[in-house]
């Protein structure tokens, strides 16, 4: 099914504007990407092609309705699971004709499908949701992943032409996100799909980038799109370098000619005098003289002017491109030295109730290692990082722990007060007690410009709280010894991934990781799994 977006103009609320003049199709049977940075508007736009959100100016034209996953931020969960199927009334038309209500409008909805809740139950359950579901429970009885996995199920029910998504891979488990990938190779439905999860991306053969003043198509997957990207990085950097190299040339020229033409003003009343040159005569070519130094001089300022604003903007279109570099302190710890040894480790929640995991964990960790704690959702794997850093007792089972410092990221990066402005924020962990010209340089150095230091923490983005969390360690003493990740890449756009990854990558002490991004997994190093 064909999508034709002409003009598209988006202020919010307040007045401010968010898009302006976007245009673009999409084909029937095409599958896109749609990427950019945090806070650029990738799912406001899919709300307003979902017809959640009217535009300001301009058309949205398709044949149909779309079929729309959103993220899941506590909206939908006063929904039912069948109100979030689309299946609402057709359920509560068959159920009225089956308690013998004739009336003909439960005909008309009902539609002859006799065998809805054979197709209800036929989509469900290859999605491994929990047993015993009842198609009136509320959204709000289930977890983030199982919110994403019902209104999944929904795309066999409905067999939509165009299907919108938007990080529909967020909370899956490894399963799950097999499957959403098989969905997106073999439908033949038209998809946009909002995601940072790169190898959900790879399956996407069409990547459309939204920018602040405009919407970008590159005809291949993120893999071509990123090589495109730092193709176009390589060349702002050329650029950069001949216009950096321009301005000291005509500097250094406008220097030479300014020396020139003070030499020959110095000279110029001793050779008129020489040339016996009348006084009034000598003085008219000097005032000439002083006027060609003065319009050459202003003609090069001028060409340096321009070439200085030209690499200014270079250097920023070049610093928005660049992933930023930051570093974790260094664990002083000596690999090898044994951090936890786990012997028959299990948790039972309450009293009688069964263990959680059948059989008993034994495991040891050490430094240097790179764990990964895997497993479907539900399995345990955040209850067993608690049990690990001492905040949960085991009830079963021996769990020995050497003395170690243990930071812990979580995708919401619940170490930010959101009480606090970013200054406030960084200003509590200066153990250091750094002025605070050098908090400022820091905070510059961590992409937080001097506009940003008195926002509320509550308004950063997922990337924003990652650079500030990165940058409180910086003005700190603190040095983990480990560090755990709990699904960290979940809310991260994919410049803040790279930002991530790249801390991970050079982070000398332990990681315990859990994380469903296969890419993430890979490109960290992780040396060891624990399957739960």
């Amino acid at each position: 099914m064909t999508l034709t977006v002409h003009h598209l103009h988006y202020q919010h609320p307040d007045r401010q504007p968010l898009f302006h003049g976007l245009s673009f199709t999409l084909n029937p049977g095409d599958k896109a990407a749609l990427v950019g940075p945090n806070g650029v508007g990738k799912s406001t736009l899919l709300r307003l092609l979902a017809g959640q959100l009217p535009p300001t100016a301009g058309t949205i034209t398709t044949a149909e309705r779309p079929y729309y996953v959103p993220q899941h931020l506590g909206q939908f969960d006063h929904l039912t699971l069948a109100q979030a199927l689309g299946v609402a009334d057709q359920l509560h038309a068959l159920h009225a004709i089956l308690a013998g209500d004739a009336a003909p409008e439960h005909f008309a909805t009902l539609a002859d499908d006799w065998e809805l809740e054979d197709r209800i139950r036929a989509a469900l359950a290859p999605w491994q949701l929990p047993p015993g579901l009842a198609l009136r429970q509320p959204l709000h009885t289930l977890s983030g992943g199982e919110k994403t996995k019902v209104f999944l199920a929904g795309l066999q029910l409905q067999a939509p032409g165009l299907v919108l998504l938007d990080e529909p891979s967020n909370h899956l488990d490894t399963t799950a996100r097999a499957r959403l990938y098989d969905f997106i190779h073999t439908t033949k439905a038209t998809l946009l799909v909002v995601s940072h999860d790169r190898a959900l991306l790879r399956q996407l053969p069409l990547t459309l980038e939204l920018g602040p003043a405009a919407l970008t198509t590159y005809g291949g997957n993120y893999d071509f799109y990123h090589a495109q990207q730092a193709t176009q990085l390589q060349a702002l950097q050329a650029q950069a370098a001949e216009q950096a190299k321009a301005l000291r040339q005509t500097q250094q020229k406008a220097r030479a000619v300014a020396e020139q033409r003070h030499k020959l003003d110095a000279r110029a009343p001793a050779q008129g005098a020489k040339k016996g040159l009348p006084r009034i005569v000598a003085g008219h070519l000097q005032r000439q003289a002083e006027r060609s130094t003065a319009q050459l001089q202003a003609t090069q300022a001028s060409k340096i002017n321009d070439l200085a604003d030209n690499l200014h903007q270079l250097r920023t279109q070049l610093q928005a491109r660049q992933p930023l570099a930051l570093q974790l302190p260094a664990s002083p710890l000596p690999p090898g030295k044994l951090l936890l040894d786990a012997q028959g480790l299990n948790h039972a929640y309450a009293p009688g109730q069964p263990p959680l995991w059948p059989a008993p964990l034994t495991f040891q960790l050490r430094a240097g290692q790179r764990l990964r704690l895997a497993g479907p959702n539900g399995s345990g794997k955040t209850t067993l990082l608690r049990l690990l850093l001492g905040q949960l007792p085991p009830t079963h089972g021996q769990l020995t722990r050497a003395p170690f410092a243990a930071l812990y990221l979580d995708q919401e990066y619940s170490l930010i007060d959101h009480n606090r402005t970013v200054l406030e924020q960084v200003q509590r962990y200066n153990a250091r007690h750094l002025p605070e010209a050098e908090l400022g340089t820091r905070l510059h150095q961590h992409h937080f410009p001097r506009e940003r230091w008195l926002s509320s923490c509550a308004t950063l983005s997922g990337g924003e709280k990652l650079k500030l969390l990165l940058c409180c360690l910086a003005v700190s003493h603190a040095a983990p010894h480990l560090l755990v990740l709990d699904e960290p890449t979940n809310n991260l756009d994919l410049p803040s991934q790279q930002v991530l990854t790249r801390a991970v990558q050079a982070f000398t002490g332990t990681v315990l990781v859990i994380s469903h991004d296969e890419v993430f997994i890979e490109e960290i190093g992780v040396t060891g799994t624990l399957e739960l």
